[in-house]
């Protein structure tokens, strides 16, 4: 039998592919982030992995929104970021929250599900923001 690891933390690492400055711009207004460190490609004493063009593009950030830390990247400035198989999930403790969230996220975006009344939250939907990254919204209530 295992124990918990309490020094073990997942971070999710999106990638996205020569827009991460226009994401960094967009979840700051849409959901307060705040850039923690950001390193970009002409700066990196490696040589670079992109063309001499994209030195201005986004090697590495951290950002923070809320509590979480999120790495961020251009990666290999491709084009086409993927992102399939997740969403993240802001958990929220007011449906007015989730509403101010929830619009801001949508704002050029597709809506999965409308916010609604669940059975298990308040206040809960889905979309798949302009850079194609799903998120959950949930507002939590005194059984979740």
């Amino acid at each position: 039998m295992t124990t918990p690891n309490d020094s073990l933390n997942v971070q999710p690492y999106l990638y996205f592919e020569g827009r991460c400055e226009e994401a960094l711009d967009f979840y700051r207004q849409a959901l307060g982030a705040q850039v923690q460190f950001l390193m970009r490609f002409k700066e990196s004493p490696a040589p670079p992995d992109c063309a001499p063009a994209e030195g201005e593009k986004v090697m590495h950030a951290t950002i923070r929104i809320g509590s979480t830390l999120l790495m961020v990247s251009d990666g290999r400035c491709g084009g086409a970021p993927s992102f399939r198989g997740f969403s993240l999930s802001l958990n929220v403790t007011s449906v007015a929250e989730a509403e101010r969230l929830f619009a801001a996220l949508a704002d050029g975006a597709k809506v999965l599900m409308p916010l609604t009344k669940t059975f298990f939250s308040p206040s809960f939907g889905m979309v798949t923001d302009r850079f194609g990254v799903s998120w959950m919204i949930h507002t939590q209530s005194a059984t979740s």
